[in-house]
């Protein structure tokens, strides 16, 4: 397992709702790998590895709410207790040592969360969710050579919209950034809304300025709200990572929005696809790899306010995984 306190501490993305069905799946989240199974009192994760003889629990079934153990049957209950070794003599006790190592783990805002340290923590609101007006895509996984904090940080990065996104979130002759402000309210981190002019932002083909907002929700977790003035609509992108080792990162997201787009899920996260193509292959050449938490090693301007702001964040909660 990857050691980072604070990472271990967090709620962590394992996987959409919808991957986790009738069989068990394994996931590898922060260098350990997981089995996740769902039975019927909901999503559970253990370490994938049965005590017995190494085997992969994720390659076993569910049975009557307990996970059987692919290489000798030996059945888990969802707190990782063995209940039934079935090369035991009738009457003989299961060893103390007999269980398997469990996470907490929950289900919400259509993907399953694990943390590994066990201590349960509260989980972040996601009011766009909470809300009937709102329509939310899921979208990834998204594999990225890349570790979390870059691919984070691209997030919140308002002066590329123009540049690699150029025809479609921004436009050359538009690349300019107004100064703008980072608030620091109670525990949120968020931005000023900030004028970014757009191609076509609502389909309509009239090019116009719309206003974003960025937050910083978690080390791992962060969102951005698209406001248009003149249409008087809201679209929001959650965007969460999870750590797969210490190269190797995937990303999700949720897409919400406020009124009808005129497309479907589908049509929806294939743009969401293409925009984030268009990221990739900058994110996985950034030099240095780790992100720098020291502001002096990077040329940062006024409008990476945003950036900095994030990496102040990590440097604070001394995260390590993906810094320097």
């Amino acid at each position: 397992m990857i050691q980072d306190k604070v990472l271990q501490e967090e709620w962590i993305v394992a996987c959409r709702s919808q991957d986790v069905k009738e069989k068990p799946i394994q996931i590898v989240l922060m260098g350990e790998r997981l089995a996740l199974f769902r039975n019927s009192k909901g999503v559970h994760a253990f370490k994938d590895l049965c005590i017995h003889r190494g085997a992969a629990l994720s390659l076993g079934e569910v049975k009557n709410d307990c996970l059987v153990c692919p290489y000798h049957a030996w059945k888990y209950d969802d707190n990782g207790n063995c209940v039934h070794i079935p090369q035991l003599p009738e009457g003989r006790a299961i060893p103390k040592k007999a269980k398997a190592v469990s996470y907490s783990c929950i289900e919400k805002y259509g993907f399953i969360w694990v943390n590994l340290s066990n201590n349960h923590p509260e989980i972040f609101n996601y009011e766009e969710m909470e809300n009937a007006q709102y329509r939310n895509v899921i979208w990834g996984p998204q594999e990225v050579q890349a570790k979390p904090p870059r691919i984070i940080e691209n997030f919140l990065d308002v002066g590329h919209l123009a540049v690699v996104h150029e025809g479609f979130l921004g436009s050359e002759t538009h690349q300019e950034i107004l100064d703008y402000r980072v608030n620091k309210v109670d525990n949120r981190i968020f931005s000023d809304e900030i004028a970014i002019y757009q191609p076509d932002p609502d389909g309509s083909g009239k090019p116009k300025y719309v206003y974003y907002t960025y937050e910083i929700i978690r080390p791992l977790i962060v969102k951005f709200t698209k406001r248009d003035r003149e249409n008087n609509t809201m679209m929001t992108i959650l965007l969460t990572v999870r750590p797969v080792d210490e190269d190797k990162s995937i990303a999700y997201g949720i897409l919400s929005f406020d009124y009808d787009t005129g497309l479907t899920d589908e049509e929806i996260v294939k743009f969401q696809d293409h925009i984030f193509a268009q990221d990739k292959p900058v994110v996985e050449n950034q030099k240095p790899e780790e992100l720098p938490l020291d502001l002096q090693v990077e040329l940062s301007l006024v409008c990476d306010r945003m950036s900095i702001a994030y990496r102040q964040y990590l440097k604070e909660l001394g995260v390590v995984l993906g810094t320097s």
